[in-house]
């Protein structure tokens, strides 16, 4: 498959067997983790090509998830796919609401404060449970609160730039 990959986003990966039925083991990048199943087809990234595959059933296993694909019925065929990355076309995420935005869109964009500052660009997103957290990477790092309102003043899409009130010091 020769599709441009920007419009793909990884959203977890093959990372174990299970059982002897063709079920493989999936590390799910989605919160929940067994919202993973929502989507399909999954492509699966072996090397510098893209395999398209129906997901035909999902399910939470232990602190994890595991997933029947169709044409993989054995543990022998199933092996194969070990390692693959997965992922899902763009347009196959639900829409958001104007005030939402999926991670993926946040990273790499600058980060100023209200004065102007340039602080650096998101460079990862942390979930700690409380709230998220922006890790924003420039002369030092910066790990800031994802609170609207209260740190992020705000998001602008167009010019990849997200305005915070932060102390550059911190």
């Amino acid at each position: 498959m020769a599709d441009d990959l920007s419009d793909f986003l990884v959203i977890g990966e093959v990372v174990g067997l299970y059982g002897v039925k063709g079920w493989v083991k999936v590390y799910a990048y989605t919160r929940p983790r067994s919202n993973i199943g929502h989507y399909t087809p999954w492509y699966l990234r072996m090397g510098s090509s893209l395999l398209q595959v129906d997901v035909a059933d999902v399910r939470a296993q232990g602190q994890g998830v595991i997933a029947l694909l169709e044409g993989y019925e054995d543990r022998d065929n199933a092996r194969e796919l070990l390692g693959s990355d997965i992922l899902i076309r763009r347009s196959q995420l639900p829409p958001l609401a104007e005030d939402e935005h999926y991670w993926i869109d946040l990273l790499g964009m600058e980060v100023v404060t209200t004065q102007g500052v340039a602080l650096g660009v998101v460079s990862e997103m942390l979930e700690t449970g409380t709230h998220d957290v922006l890790v924003v990477t420039g002369q030092q790092e910066h790990l800031i609160p994802f609170v609207k309102d209260l740190y992020v003043v705000s998001i602008d899409k167009t010019h990849r730039r997200i305005e915070v009130d932060w102390d550059p010091d911190f």
